[in-house]
């Protein structure tokens, strides 16, 4: 399933890259680390210290002034193969397995202590023994599925049509993705505080209804996008032909030749980003002279949307365009549409054949990935997001100790402060942007490891012989959830991730940020690791999440939540004109032959990496009081920050995982992230980069926004 939110209500960090690596700590190399030579003899303690380095990933046979993500990671990536049931593998994936193992134990555990009806232990064991339950998968076919194919059988009107889409609209909470909505919902709604006027939730309509990742899958001329594009057909007849349904292949056709005509009124990613350009308060009373189409009352008391007098269009020339094409074409298609994308959304919890269907096209196809993965994989991921805080409850209590929380803690008061301090050496801008900015990080909230409450189960059914039931109701009750929360003030500690998600976020809208528990482990955070690494590392992401607060999005947002300008004119051209050298930066990076990273839709993220490292290396020498870091594995504190750096954005991705990334993605690949470090002046020094090197850039050209 694929969701997606406007950057501006939720930035995020870092994006989880599927797949399975670990990095592994070897011997002291021979010498040949660079600087090894000119640093200080190590004092006698840090004998015992842990570099916290993977240095039998380096390869020393790159000049780091020439590509500081090969020479940082070309040992391991020449040495690591991608798992067959993963798209991709990296420093991430080796946080994310350790996640999966411990989730996967506490889960699997509850049903050995079998837990009391009505408890949320009861329904996570029931909810995973449920899903795992194959053989009654298989005997009840189609059954489970037959009420919603039987409503979609019987829609008759373009309002029966409308109260349909509106009945099946759900919330938008996972910010993995930022384009369209959930492949079978043509509108998807998220809630949270408007961007203007008091501090309340409001809900924002997003578009949706594409059952590929993006727009560009079915524009694109490329040639990797046309065979996408006649996998997808054949895809949609495969799964249509399989439900039993006549006429499948020229079903197919129509199928997708709607969804050719949605994705031509989608809008781009980089307008998706916009925060102006997502700013449209509509009234409900006028929305069939906006958006003419749908039945908007039929579609409005289906969604439980009915008494809300304003809702924001986010996309608002895609939401026209989708709903004239509600009322343009014909209403057999949209019932084929309809039916296939209800068996696609469900395939997972059906008989085999459509799981496997399933996971050949959107598994193979689109992120290239030979194999699907063991079901109890796939059991644990579906019971994580459908249980996620009575996982994470268990999860936080078992495996993050308050001993991390209140380091972790220390090192965000840490890089805040050095923030701060990065504002007053700032020689471009005016005192008065400088004491707003301050004030800003001075009140962002940071919540580690868990949050405050946790969230109600209670009212969630959960059966055993029900897994595709139990799922349904899953998202059904988070919509309601999501849905209470309107008109209401915003919660300042609300969470947007489980502890169990290997993730952070920077939420401008609540001026806060949420790292939860489960990122929070080596490599990024290693308690025993010396703080060179850690500030690296997670230092490093921590830096990111504070910087969104203040990257091309988060700048317009004051320490209140709310959406407005607080730059000085002169201020405002010196930060686009900082931020136009990162995009042109990006723009020159080539991933695959003709296809380049858009500078412009990974400016946010291009800013938070570059302010965030700087942040993160300001505090890690804070934190040192004026005394030299030692030398660990032969190599200098510096040496360590930065190779740590690189080493957490190590990423192998599969062909067509790479080139969905670049299209689709607000976030640079990694091996590009880790070229960050170019635009740090320390980073010169300590590796002797000098001019000639591919990625010299003097001293005028570093970008430096923050």
């Amino acid at each position: 399933m694929r969701s997606s939110r406007p950057l501006a209500l939720a930035a995020l960090a870092v994006a989880l890259a599927g797949g399975l690596a670990g990095c592994q700590r070897a011997p002291t190399p021979d010498a040949g680390a660079a600087h090894a030579d000119q640093a200080a003899a190590p004092d006698a303690g840090a004998t015992e210290a842990v570099s916290g380095i993977d240095l039998a990933g380096i390869d020393k046979s790159v000049r780091p002034g020439d590509d500081f993500n090969a020479y940082a990671n070309g040992t391991w990536e020449k040495n690591t193969k991608i798992p067959d049931d993963r798209s991709s593998t990296g420093a991430f994936v080796a946080v994310f397995e350790l996640a999966e193992k411990r989730t996967a134990e506490l889960i699997q555990g509850l049903e050995k202590t079998d837990p009391a009806a009505g408890s949320d232990a009861r329904r996570i064991a029931d909810y995973y023994a449920a899903y795992m339950d194959e053989a009654g998968i298989e005997q009840r076919g189609l059954a489970p599925l037959q009420p919603v194919l039987d409503e979609v059988g019987a829609i008759d009107s373009v309002a029966a049509l409308s109260r349909y889409i509106g009945g099946s609209v759900r919330a938008d909470t996972d910010p993995l993705n930022y384009t369209h909505f959930h492949t079978d919902n043509l509108l998807g709604v998220f809630v949270a505080r408007g961007l203007e006027g008091p501090p309340r939730n409001v809900a924002t309509l997003m578009q949706g209804g594409l059952g590929m990742p993006d727009r560009e899958y079915y524009l694109s001329g490329a040639e990797a996008m046309a065979n996408n594009r006649k996998a997808y057909r054949a895809y949609i007849a495969a799964v249509l032909g399989q439900a039993g349904t006549a006429d499948a292949e020229a079903k197919a056709r129509a199928i997708f030749d709607l969804e050719m005509k949605i994705a031509r009124v989608h809008a781009s990613v980089v307008d998706s980003q916009d925060v102006h350009k997502g700013n449209n308060p509509w009234d409900v009373a006028s929305l069939a002279h906006k958006a003419p189409g749908i039945d908007w009352k039929a579609f409005l008391d289906a969604a439980g949307l009915s008494g809300e007098k304003t809702i924001v269009a986010w996309q608002p020339d895609a939401i026209r365009g989708l709903s004239a094409l509600v009322a343009s074409e014909p209403l057999a298609v949209w019932k084929d549409y309809l039916r296939f994308h209800a068996l696609d959304h469900s395939a997972a919890l059906l008989p085999k054949a459509f799981a496997d269907l399933h996971f050949g096209f959107h598994g193979k196809t689109l992120q290239g990935t030979p194999q699907q993965q063991d079901r109890w994989k796939r059991a644990v991921a579906s019971t994580s997001k459908a249980l996620g805080d009575a996982v994470g409850k268990r999860y936080a209590e078992r495996y993050f100790p308050p001993s991390s929380k209140a380091q972790v803690e220390q090192m965000v008061h840490n890089i805040l402060a050095a923030f701060r301090d990065g504002v007053d050496q700032l020689d471009w801008m005016t005192p008065e942007t400088k004491k707003i900015a301050k004030a800003k990080a001075a009140t962002m909230r940071v919540s580690v490891g868990y949050p405050d409450a946790w969230r109600d189960y209670s009212a969630l059914e959960i059966r055993r012989d029900d897994p595709l039931g139990n799922a349904l109701r899953a998202e059904e009750r988070e919509y309601r959830h999501q849905l209470s929360k309107l008109g209401k003030d915003i919660d300042p500690g609300e969470w947007w991730m489980t502890p169990q998600t290997v993730n952070a976020i920077q939420l401008p809208l609540q001026n806060a940020m949420n790292f939860p528990a489960a990122i929070l482990e080596a490599p990024f955070f290693d308690p025993k690791a010396d703080p060179a690494a850690n500030y690296g590392a997670i230092g490093a992401v921590i830096g990111h999440e504070i910087s969104h607060g203040f990257d091309n999005t988060g700048a317009e947002f004051g320490a209140d939540g709310q959406l407005h300008n607080w730059w000085t004119p002169e201020d405002s051209a010196h930060f686009k004109a900082a931020a136009d050298r990162l995009v042109k930066q990006y723009d020159a990076y080539e991933p695959l032959p003709g296809l380049h990273i858009n500078g412009e839709q990974t400016l946010g993220e291009n800013i938070a990496d570059v302010s965030g490292l700087q942040a993160a290396y300001r505090a890690w020498r804070a934190s040192l009081g004026g005394k030299e870091a030692p030398v660990i594995d032969g190599l200098t504190g510096d040496q360590r920050f930065f190779l740590a750096y690189g080493q957490a954005w190590r990423t192998k991705m599969r062909e067509p995982t790479l080139r969905a990334r670049v299209i689709g993605d607000g976030h640079a690949p990694g091996p590009y992230r880790a070229l960050t470090v170019r635009n740090i002046d320390p980073w010169y020094a300590a590796f002797d980069v000098e001019k000639g090197q591919a990625l010299y850039l003097d001293a005028g050209d570093r970008v430096r926004i923050w």
